[in-house]
């Protein structure tokens, strides 16, 4: 299997990529991750079949991340220490930008499962729901 994209010509072609999960505590997570960490509010609607939601901009405009709520309720379990979005960053001055953000609006790191973050420099913060976002200072690879 090819690691490089440019190896598999085939390889799955795709226009935008959302992941997209549910909570119930969306005014929460937005003012997280737009807020805190600065991801810019692409969408939202409101009322759709029982379903608030907003979409958020990661680096480009191709990939989202996507929270909804429902009328009666998130069926979400609760996350483990390892369910993570790692966000890498061009050098330490901005992770520390998001960093500091972060720790003024009440965010305090958390502990990391899995050593490989630390060993690379980064910092883990829990989200409203307790979904952790890792923050890498440098792609590692």
């Amino acid at each position: 299997m090819a690691s490089n994209a440019d190896e598999w010509p085939d390889g799955l072609k795709v226009a935008q990529v959302r992941m997209a999960r549910p909570t119930d505590k969306l005014a929460e997570v937005v003012e997280f991750y737009s807020g805190c960490l600065g991801l810019p509010e692409l969408y939202s609607f409101s009322g759709h079949a029982g379903y608030d939601g907003v979409m958020l901009g990661l680096p480009g405009t191709d990939y989202h991340l996507e929270f909804t709520s429902r009328v009666d309720g998130s069926p979400c379990p609760a996350p483990t220490a390892d369910n993570l979005l790692v966000l890498y960053f061009d050098g330490d001055a901005r992770m520390h930008e998001a960093v500091q953000r972060l720790g003024e609006a009440g965010h305090e790191p958390v502990p990391m499962e899995n050593p490989y973050w630390t060993e690379h420099g980064a910092l883990a913060f829990a989200d409203p729901d307790g979904w952790r976002v890792v923050l890498v200072p440098k792609p590692v690879f």
